[in-house]
């Protein structure tokens, strides 16, 4: 970000260790990352798993708008399961209300409506709810009150919320959330993701998603495994490659209407993040994990391998085997400061989390 640099905090092992472990792993398959958490945080990992067996924790994720908090707590559970982690979306929560009817049926509306306290009486939100209104804006009581009745259900989980604090207005409320809700007495801290803004644009403008199960990939930084080719509009196209789509193999990835555009629709969105990011850093009393997505182009060997680095797919048409040639090189992009910088794969950054939190944690 403009004015705050994270500290970059390297995988690259030394020594004896790198002498030992000198593979390169498959970061895109869960054996692979398992190999490459091992090699790289096992002890760490072993630490985290003793302290999650009876104790647990809040994180609340701080990062602009496809900076990546979704995947990170994914990996995050994908090595710790799914019993020890919880990743809360606030905004799949109020989506879940969309469903009006369905919703009232539910326990957890029961326990809304128990909970909530605030200016705006219950009825009345109801009533927008019901109606799909959007003049007001849901009330922040509503949301606190909302997210407690669904973590009520995850007792005895160590919880990343993304989506609180979402303004300047609820900073105050994260800093005292877990006392609202009563979570054990258990740390809670934020985890801050800095990611520059050319990389959100790359990630947005060249992102496409499968119509039927609705896996997102990108056509320039995260391809399927398979690529067509369609000789009529001369386009390479992302064929699904999710096992578990009723389409797999043969869905045609496509694009979303305006990601064309890049992040230019939602810039005044990413600098109120960035905002939020900042007051966050400058806060006293709660701790903070800082992860940094991305390292300068010089500094990059002295802290990563190359597999670790976000590489950049482009595609050839060969004639003669009428087949797709992929061809992968190391993708640059200029951070918010000026400075040719390399993107990190999400697994390092998890790497840089891990580290952080057995340092908070005191293991």
């Amino acid at each position: 970000m403009k004015n705050l640099e994270f500290p970059i905090i390297g995988t690259r092992l030394s020594g004896g260790q790198a002498k030992v472990i000198s593979q390169k792993f498959d970061l895109n398959s869960p054996g692979g990352r398992k190999e490459y958490f091992e090699a790289k945080v096992g002890d760490e990992i072993e630490h985290l798993s003793k302290y999650l067996q009876n104790n647990s924790f809040i994180v609340y994720l701080l990062g602009k708008k496809n900076s990546g908090k979704g995947t990170y707590s994914k990996l995050l559970t994908e090595i710790f399961g799914e019993d020890k982690i919880a990743h809360v979306s606030v905004g799949d929560l109020v989506r879940e209300t969309d469903d009006w009817k369905s919703f009232v049926k539910t326990k957890r509306f029961l326990k809304l409506k128990k909970y909530y306290r605030g200016y705006i009486s219950f009825d009345e939100i109801v009533a927008s709810l019901s109606s799909r209104s959007t003049e007001k804006l849901l009330p922040t009581e509503f949301i606190l009150a909302l997210l407690k009745a669904h973590i009520d259900e995850l007792r005895g989980k160590a919880i990343f919320i993304d989506g609180l604090p979402r303004g300047m207005d609820q900073i105050s409320y994260s800093l005292y959330f877990r006392d609202i809700i009563n979570y054990r007495d258990d740390p809670d801290f934020f985890v801050l993701i800095d990611i520059p803004e050319s990389v959100i644009d790359e990630r947005m403008k060249y992102r496409v998603v499968c119509p039927i199960c609705k896996t997102s990939r990108n056509k320039k930084l995260l391809i399927t495994s398979k690529v067509e080719f369609n000789p009529k509009d001369k386009q390479f196209n992302l064929i699904c490659d999710n096992p578990d789509c009723p389409e797999v193999g043969r869905a045609r990835m496509v694009s979303k209407e305006g990601d064309e555009k890049g992040l230019e629709p939602i810039r005044e969105r990413l600098q109120k993040d960035e905002e939020l990011i900042k007051t966050a850093f400058s806060l006293h009393g709660i701790p903070k994990i800082l992860a940094r997505n991305h390292v300068p182009v010089a500094d990059a060997s002295k802290y990563f391998d190359d597999y670790e680095l976000t590489p950049e797919y482009s595609f050839t048409w060969d004639e003669e085997k009428k087949i797709v040639k992929v061809n992968e090189k190391s993708w640059t992009v200029k951070d918010d400061n000026g400075v040719l910088s390399h993107s990190l794969l999400a697994p390092p950054v998890v790497i840089s989390i891990i580290k952080q939190l057995v340092e908070v944690l005191e293991l």
